[in-house]
Order: C-alpha cells, then sequence, then structure tokens
C-alpha cells in the first residue's frame, strides 16, 4: 500500500502517543452483564411487532418495521428506555438459479452501514438487488436506526437549518486566525451537544451499541447473532464478538476499522488522512489515463493542477452562490471512497472549468431537504467517537501532528481536524476502549472483507481486526480501494460472502481476489443510484 511507503517515508512525523486502555479480559464495567440480560430477556418475551413502515411510498411490498425497547443506560436497566426502530424483508425462499427449489430459512441477518451515525433501515431494500438474492431467500434481511440515528431516539447538537454552511473555504494549509476560528466552531459545537442531550449524551457510544445489537437479536428471537456490519460497524461487531462471543453464529466485517485502543479514534483518524491521500492519487491517475474525455492533465500532477485552479476560482466566485472550496473538498472527497463516482466528478470538474458549473452544483452543493438527516448523522458520529475514547485536549498536540501530516498528506488532513475537533472539548465522560480480543475457540470462525487501498477503513485495520479475532479469515480485494466490497461488483469476493452466510464455508486463513473493472469514463452526468448500503466512517 501506498500508504505504508509514505508513513515508511516521513517516519519523522513523531505523532503524539496516546495512553491506550489496559488489555486482558472483559471487565464488569464494559459487560454491564446484569443490565443487558435483563434488557434481552424482555425484548425475547415481548418480540418486535413488525408492520407497515413510516415512509411506504419508498420502500417494497413487504418491508416491515417495528420497535425494540433499550435502557439508555445499562447500569440502570429500569431507568430511561428508549426505541430503537427495525426494518424487515422476510426470507423469499426462492433460490434465484433455480425457481422449483425451495431455500430453508437460517434466520436473521443484521446489519449495520457504519457511520457512527448511519441508517440501516433501508438495508432491506438490498435483497432485490441481484447480487443479494440468495442470501435474501435465506435471511430476513434486519435493518435498524442505532440509538441515537434517525427514528431512534435521534440526537441533535444544533438547529439543522446551521448545519450546511456554504460556500466555505477549506485552506490546504490554514493560517492561524482560520485555526482559532475553527477551534471556536468546536467548542461552540461541543456545548451544543451538551445543551440538547443533556445528561444523555454520555450513552452514545460504542459499547452501547453493542450492548443494543444483543437487546435486538433476542427481540428477533435468535438465540445466536448472524450479523454484518460495514465500516465503522465492524468495530462495534467486533466489541459485540468480545462481550458476547458465544451469542455469534456467524459475523462479516466488511472494511475493517482498526479495533487496537491505541487507535480508536485519534490516531485512526490520521492514519485515515495518509489513506486518503493515496486514494485521491490513484483518481487523479484515473483521470489523466482518460485526459481525451475530460482534458484535465495527461498526468496526476496535471489533473491536480486543473482541481487546484478550480479552487482558486471557487474561492473567489462560488459556483451558483452555494459551491466553495470546502463544497469542492467534499464531492470529491466521495471519489476516495468510491470509485463509481469517478466518471461523474471528473466530468463535473471538467465542465467547470469550460465555464458550465451546473454539474458541479449538483454533486457538491447542498441537497435540499437532506439538512435534519445530515447533521442528525454528524452529531451521532461526534458524541459516539468522542464518547469512546480519550482525545487531546489540547490544541496545540493536534496542531502539531496535523501540521506535520499535512506536509505529505494535504487532501484530507485539515477537513479531518475540523470533523472531530469537537472532541477535544467534549462535556461528557470518556471512556476507556475495549481490549478487542478472542482467544482460541471463543468465537466461531467469522470473515473479515478489506479492499487493499481502503482509504477510510485502512488495510492495516483489516489485519490488526484479523489477529486480534482468533479463527477470522481475511479476504482481500487486491489494487482496489472501494469502501465496502460485499455484495457489490467483485464476483470473487460475493462468492466468498456466499459461501459463509449460505454454508458457513470459508477459506483456511486468507483469500485474495484480483479487483473489479475500473469505471469507464463517463459522457453524461447521472450519478449512480444511491446506495442502500453507505459506510460512512
Amino acid at each position: 500500500m501506498r500508504a505504508a511507503a509514505l508513513y515508511s517515508a516521513t517516519g519523522a512525523l513523531l505523532l503524539t502517543t496516546l495512553s491506550a486502555a489496559p488489555a486482558g479480559g472483559v471487565p464488569d464495567t464494559f459487560q454491564a452483564p446484569a443490565g443487558v440480560a435483563l434488557a434481552a430477556a424482555r425484548a425475547a418475551a415481548k418480540g418486535v411487532a413488525f408492520g407497515a413502515c413510516p415512509d411506504t411510498r419508498d420502500l417494497p411490498a413487504g418491508m416491515q418495521c417495528g420497535t425494540v425497547t433499550v435502557p439508555l443506560d445499562y447500569a440502570r436497566p429500569n431507568g430511561r428506555q428508549i426505541k430503537l426502530t427495525v426494518s424487515r424483508m422476510r426470507a423469499t425462499h426462492r433460490d434465484p438459479h433455480n425457481s422449483k427449489r425451495r431455500v430453508p430459512r437460517q434466520g436473521s441477518l443484521v446489519f449495520n452501514p457504519g457511520g457512527p451515525g448511519g441508517s440501516g433501515l433501508y438495508f432491506p431494500v438490498i435483497g432485490t438487488l441481484p447480487e443479494w438474492k440468495r442470501i435474501g431467500a435465506a435471511y430476513d434481511l434486519v435493518g435498524y436506526d442505532p440509538r441515537g440515528v434517525g427514528r431512534s431516539a435521534p440526537l441533535s447538537c444544533q438547529d439543522p437549518k446551521q448545519f450546511f454552511k456554504g460556500p466555505s473555504p477549506a485552506p490546504t494549509h490554514p493560517s492561524a486566525s482560520y485555526k482559532q476560528e475553527r477551534v471556536a466552531e468546536a467548542k461552540a459545537y461541543a456545548r451544543g451537544c451538551a445543551r440538547r442531550a443533556g445528561s444523555a449524551l454520555a450513552h452514545y457510544n460504542s459499547l452501547n451499541n453493542a450492548r443494543d445489537l444483543d437487546v435486538l437479536r433476542a427481540a428477533l428471537g435468535e438465540e445466536k447473532l448472524t450479523f454484518m456490519g460495514a465500516s465503522y460497524g465492524t468495530y462495534f461487531g467486533a466489541v459485540y464478538a468480545t462481550l458476547f462471543p458465544s451469542h455469534v453464529r456467524r459475523m462479516v466485517f466488511d472494511a475493517a476499522v482498526n479495533p487496537a485502543p491505541e487507535k480508536i479514534w485519534y490516531r485512526n483518524n490520521l492514519d485515515q488522512s495518509v489513506a486518503f491521500e493515496s486514494r485521491w492519487t490513484d483518481f487523479r491517475e484515473w483521470v489523466a489515463r482518460h485526459d481525451r474525455v475530460y482534458g484535465l492533465g495527461r498526468t496526476a500532477d496535471a489533473v491536480l493542477r486543473s482541481y487546484e485552479r478550480a479552487r482558486a476560482r471557487l474561492a473567489a466566485e462560488p459556483a451558483g452562490g452555494k459551491v466553495g472550496p470546502a463544497q469542492l473538498q467534499g464531492a470529491f472527497l466521495q471519489a476516495g471512497y468510491y470509485d463509481d463516482v469517478w466518471p461523474h466528478r471528473a466530468r463535473a470538474l471538467s465542465e467547470y472549468l469550460k465555464g458550465h458549473p451546473e454539474e458541479l452544483v449538483e454533486q457538491a452543493g447542498p441537497v435540499t431537504g437532506a439538512e435534519a438527516a445530515a447533521e442528525n448523522s454528524t452529531a451521532v458520529y461526534t458524541a459516539v467517537e468522542c464518547n469512546d475514547a480519550s482525545w487531546p485536549t489540547d490544541f496545540r498536540t493536534w496542531d502539531r501532528d496535523n501540521t506535520r501530516l499535512a506536509r505529505v498528506a494535504p487532501f484530507e488532513t485539515w477537513d479531518n481536524v475540523w470533523a472531530n475537533l469537537p472532541c477535544a472539548y467534549w462535556p461528557a465522560p470518556r471512556q476507556k476502549p475495549l481490549d478487542v480480543r478472542t482467544g482460541p475457540g471463543e468465537l466461531p470462525a467469522t470473515l473479515i472483507l478489506a479492499a487493499e487501498r481502503d482509504a477510510a477503513a485502512p488495510y492495516d485495520g483489516a489485519l490488526e481486526m484479523h489477529r486480534r479475532l482468533t479463527g477470522s479469515v481475511l479476504v482481500t480485494e487486491r489494487d482496489s480501494g472501494t469502501h465496502g466490497i460485499g455484495g457489490g461488483s467483485n464476483r470473487c469476493v460475493n462468492g466468498h460472502l456466499d459461501a459463509y452466510l449460505l454454508e458457513g464455508r470459508l477459506p483456511v486463513r486468507r483469500a485474495a481476489c484480483a479487483p473489479h473493472t475500473e469505471p469507464r469514463p463517463a459522457d453524461g452526468s447521472v450519478e449512480p443510484a444511491n446506495r442502500t448500503v453507505r459506510p460512512a466512517l
């Protein structure tokens, strides 16, 4: 990976060391066993009363919704309760390759798309796609809004009307005065979270997400859990596997996050900024190979000059009055997650530089009507990451580490800082990250999926997850960087996923798949349809 090479070449970064949580065992403070057991027993007795979903217009026939009640605080299981909204599509029992064969049901497959702050409520819709029909024949596909998200006791930190700010700058090397502006904003945001959530704020964390998952398992009537998590969903899925190994049937970790306690979350974000620089280069090299289509330059450096020319122009005159440098950077950050947007971002940039800003405004501008959902997702992301672990509380630490990092990885470094800086001033108590780890025989075999050049969840995280979960199997998509590969376009990856979920069959320890086909350059401007699964970390 180029990310590894970049770190090797810049060993003088000397990033500030954060203290890690002590390893060894699962103390009761992590497990809260009595509270979880009580909540799970109640949920099992009550079940889920599935019925019509709130937004039936956009949902296929057969989609059902219900709620599961969990304690806000598992140390006080008889105290305040919150409801998690759950969705389901029943197993079809239809073999897509043999219409005469009835497929036996294997239980519920619960999915989390990541974030923190991602909604999985629409996940069951994915069963209509060809790549998922075999799994959808055998499993009830179950999605849900985790605590704080969407319809599950939603968390908010600011007025959603104030969420989409723009046009706004995004300096690669910010001035001292700009940094102080962002520090002030981070402090105000943290205060807003505390003011709006009150004492509940401390209970949005990964430990409680794992506990909620066990209550959901019980409510679904499953003795053992079959679960698939993407991105951040792999982290609290691994926390679940550590806390409740005997409750696991099968688990898939797609785009695995590094679960090492010392990485949660400050260092993981530093690693992420390095990896995005490599993926940003991948995108520019692809654009350069298709210079006859886009005219943005025949080398990655030339494409970068085109991008910087657009940044400068947008700083002077925002496109459509909405899109400035920060909005441009946000749109192109998506190219670091998914290569299927590459043709559309490249075309938008090309057209903008030719004097036609419409496509760029459409792709990079704020989405009308999405303010509340976007604000909610950001609030949950911030609360979970800030609550989960210790963060540097002196901005000078952030400034020192990221000034060094931005010299070699300028694309995402400072935007990553601003997204997480409220954690420096967080008003709620911090957790000590659980030492995610299982010993021989404690956990059934699990499947880890990883793209070798994933920027949002760098590949080293998959290797670390593989080391920590004894008996796990790692399947790698070589020389590819899509964030979340299960059920996508790679038949080799999907073959391993199907074999595991449908038959419990896995390679011995590791397997590799060739990369999926590169996207083709696009003459049109229509982006791929919105993904049902959109990992956010």
